[in-house]
């Protein structure tokens, strides 16, 4: 029991903390009618929705079918890395950071394999990674953090999308320069070693993506959110009930644990004082500092209780996913595959910091040159 209980915590730290911090600030703000307006229900019914879709779309092999198709054409070790790049950047827009990194980093790992160099699969790797973190800021659907902050300001898409418009062309420009930085020298092999790609069933497939975009109608504000819950989950029910086990429940409960921290932090008037004087100082330097300790999606969520600059907060948590490990969720997806893959992890994490620190000082600074 105690065993399970431990690896529960190592696997689910930031759903163990967001619960207890949650149950003590019940302590000092005890439960009453006000807990119902914590929570952002519209903001767990989308999140839900798009994991169930994609949940979906994975199974039926739509992902894999659509990059084993292309990935079977390039034969170079540079392009391939390149193209790995390019595409968590862009779908990691539509897709999420993470389930695009579910979706294409096992397939990285069995492509890169065929040209034996260890050392630049891992630089592919965490260029991938992110890239996907950086991709993922351009939409309010990219990531967990910007669906909460898109709803709780009510950002109107041009809005959303012209704030974060630089960061994201920056972030492209660069990730190029270092795909081809890193690969000077060019590796290539006549066929990548890929398995034949299995075409999904279509009837499926285009019916899960036209549930996608009814869950992009609600998050744009022309569907309600209870009417996106039910035509999604009823479709997805009949047509494959199995997609449920494969959603994050935990994120949700996280979210949740978090909305009550929050709820009661808020009312309580002496922390309530304290951090809205902390956090108006510097919003975004204060959220990507907040993110390198309890990661960009708590941040956003605890932040936010505190302060009306939702641009500044905005920037900050989705430049904040740049820097540790744990400062995106989405980046132990990657360290784990390779992990998995790999027993010897070959200075990994020093890498990956070395290359996220890059990352975030010069988007950082891109930052400061526009808020001039």
């Amino acid at each position: 029991m105690k065993k399970k209980i431990i690896n529960f915590i190592k696997t689910d730290t930031i759903l163990f903390v967001s619960g207890v911090l949650a149950a003590v600030s019940c302590f000092f703000v005890h439960p009453d009618k006000q807990y119902l307006d914590y929570v952002n229900f519209r903001v767990l019914a989308v999140l839900f929705s798009l994991m169930l879709v994609v949940s979906a779309l994975v199974r039926i092999g739509t992902f894999d079918y659509l990059t084993q198709r292309i990935l079977r054409r390039i034969r170079s070790e540079r392009y391939i890395s390149l193209f790995l790049v390019l595409l968590s950047f862009f779908l990691s827009m539509l897709l999420t950071n993470d389930v695009a990194l579910v979706t294409l980093v096992p397939f990285a790992l069995l492509l890169l394999k065929a040209f034996g160099d260890r050392r630049r699969t891992i630089y592919t790797l965490i260029l991938m990674t992110v890239a996907a973190n950086l991709g993922s800021m351009l939409t309010p659907i990219g990531n967990p953090q910007n669906l909460y902050l898109f709803t709780e300001y009510g950002f109107s898409m041009k809005q959303f999308t012209l704030l974060m418009l630089p960061y994201s062309v920056a972030s492209l420009v660069l990730l190029c320069v270092m795909v081809f930085w890193l690969n000077r020298t060019d590796h290539t092999v006549d066929h990548a070693e890929t398995t034949a790609p299995v075409r999904p069933d279509l009837l499926k497939m285009f019916l899960y993506i036209a549930l996608f975009m009814v869950c992009l109608a609600t998050v744009v504000g022309s569907l309600h959110y209870l009417i996106m819950l039910g035509i999604v989950a009823a479709v997805i029910l009949v047509m494959d009930h199995g997609a449920f086990r494969k959603v994050d429940y935990s994120l949700l409960i996280t979210f949740l644990f978090f909305f009550i921290l929050i709820g009661n932090l808020g009312r309580i008037e002496v922390i309530r004082n304290t951090l809205t004087k902390i956090v108006e100082q510097n919003v975004t330097l204060t959220a990507v500092l907040s993110s390198q300790i309890i990661s960009n999606v708590p941040a956003a969520m605890l932040l936010s209780a505190f302060t009306r600059q939702g641009s500044a907060l905005l920037i900050g948590v989705n430049l904040g996913g740049l820097g540790t490990l744990i400062a995106s969720m989405a980046s132990l997806i990657t360290y784990k595959f390779y992990a998995k893959e790999r027993r010897e992890k070959e200075g990994y994490l020093l890498k990956f910091t070395i290359i996220n620190l890059l990352f975030l000082a010069v988007l950082y600074l891109l930052h400061l040159l526009i808020r001039g």
